[in-house]
């Protein structure tokens, strides 16, 4: 994608060879910057901290992240270390957990001189891998989009968080098939949720769409249901950070919320995902998907720049409050319309995935 015409990929290997770099999206949309990733402590610095965010880059950042680590010591007990500290960065994106389960077997099995290559190189695959597959989402996702019927002039779509190019290393899930739409010509418009509370969608999702041109409106996140009930949506399309194999999908807090309303109104409901998104070792999203609790303080203080153009941070709840912040939510599959993918569309149910991917069938 493009950022004033000039084409980005979110994470990249630099000049040097060896410092990876990366957008840092803690300080978007206010500011452009690249942060350079010197460390393997450095990677799971931005992970944890959400320099980079969105399942598919966290994936491809562990990696890089492993890569770094071999450059500075390719030993047994160094990878070992990489590993434990990078899994531990985040815990509910299963594309951290399937990146790293990756590259630890493939070097395992390397004498130790030859892994710093080969996970450079691994990393890169990768990341073009996770480009790839997004463009293919999009593909399926827009033939979907076609056969929808717009209630008004153009189709009014509705997202929540950031599932776009700055999740991912290019494209995006959720809107790529958004971004394919409109530049083939389709009248689209994007409804986008605020996201609190990080804001993901106001401060993400909306930048890079106006950095595409792609028409849109930022609402506050209790909004979507109204928008619904007066027919100004057609659809809902939203990424996942891990999804079992039954269907279930956990994804951004307030995605439960959207799925009901769009049920309640006929809206349909779609998720865009790559394959190391599905986490085919699990059933029940509720019962076994670990839930990110982070700090309160990014429920109590925002952030953002004041008149004069400086940066700021306020506290916005009663100094003695306390606050919880669960990251995510599970939507159950009878909620799904269906579920976008690299390989095609399907029901959100085990039967649906295993038709796009037969290779994951239990053994009879």
């Amino acid at each position: 994608m493009k950022v004033d015409g000039r084409p980005y990929r979110t994470i990249w290997l630099g000049p040097d060879g060896t410092t990876v770099q990366a957008i840092d999206q803690t300080l978007l949309p206010h500011r452009f910057a690249i942060r350079d990733l010197r460390r393997m402590e450095d990677a799971e610095h931005a992970i944890r901290t959400m320099i980079v965010r969105g399942a598919p880059l966290i994936g491809a950042t562990a990696a890089y992240g492993m890569a770094l680590a071999m450059a500075t010591d390719p030993s047994d007990p160094a990878l070992a270390r990489a590993y434990s500290v990078l899994l531990a960065a985040r815990p509910t994106a299963v594309n951290l957990r399937w990146a790293l389960d990756d590259l630890r077997a493939r070097l395992a099995a390397l004498p130790p001189s030859d892994r710093r290559d080969a996970a450079y190189r691994r990393a890169a695959e990768i990341c073009d891998e996770d480009a790839e597959i997004c463009r293919r989402i999009g593909e399926h996702g827009l033939a979907e989009i076609k056969r929808l019927k717009p209630r008004g002039e153009r189709l009014n779509a509705l997202t929540h968080c950031n599932a776009g190019w700055l999740a991912t290393v290019d494209w995006g899930t959720a809107l790529a098939p958004i971004y394919q739409a409109h530049d083939a010509g389709i009248p689209i418009h994007v409804w986008v949720d605020e996201t609190r509370p990080r804001n993901q969608g106001a401060s993400l999702t909306a930048w890079e769409l106006g950095e595409h041109g792609v028409p849109h409106t930022v609402i506050a996140d209790n909004a979507g249901g109204h928008l619904m009930q007066r027919d100004k949506v057609d659809f809902c399309i939203v990424g996942t950070d891990r999804t079992t194999r039954r269907g279930d999908v956990c994804n951004k807090i307030g995605t439960y919320l959207k799925a009901l309303a769009a049920r309640d109104n006929g809206v349909p409901f779609y998720v865009g995902l790559p394959y190391p998104t599905i986490d085919w070792t699990i059933e029940d999203g509720h019962r076994d998907i670990p839930i990110e609790e982070r700090d309160a303080r990014e429920l109590s203080r925002i952030s953002g720049r004041n008149e004069s153009g400086e940066m700021v941070s306020i506290d916005v709840l009663p100094e003695n409050s306390p606050a919880a912040n669960p990251a995510f939510d599970v939507t159950p599959a009878r909620l799904v319309t269906a579920l976008i993918t690299e390989r095609g569309v399907c029901s959100a149910d085990e039967a649906g995935l295993l038709s796009l991917y037969p290779e994951r069938a239990r053994a009879a």
